[in-house]
């Protein structure tokens, strides 16, 4: 899991204060479709907003499965709050020969 400074966590919850969850982990838990939206729109945005629904926390908590999606797409774990988590990660570069393309 990435390291995030104070300051760019502060930054981060203000820039996704009033966005809604863009991802809902559901019944099924985190499943590999649920993951790969994640790194999908981590590639896209920065930084995502997750909204767990309470059929998911039957078997973990919010913290498990905040900890388990940053660490299964390797981005740093801004807050958890209530059913609700923000994840950051830095874009990754792309490779020279997929730009060349």
């Amino acid at each position: 899991m990435n390291k995030i400074t104070t300051k760019m966590k502060r930054h981060v919850r203000h820039e996704l204060k009033e966005e809604g969850p863009t991802i809902w982990v559901g019944k099924d838990g985190l499943k590999p479709n649920v993951v790969a939206e994640v790194e999908k729109q981590l590639q896209r945005e920065k930084m995502v907003k997750i909204r767990i629904l309470r059929s998911a926390l039957a078997t973990d908590t919010a913290k498990a499965i905040a900890t388990r999606t940053a660490e299964q797409v390797g981005a740093a774990l801004v807050e958890v709050r209530g059913h609700v988590f923000i994840i950051y990660r830095r874009r990754r570069k792309e490779p020279e020969a997929a730009k060349q393309q």
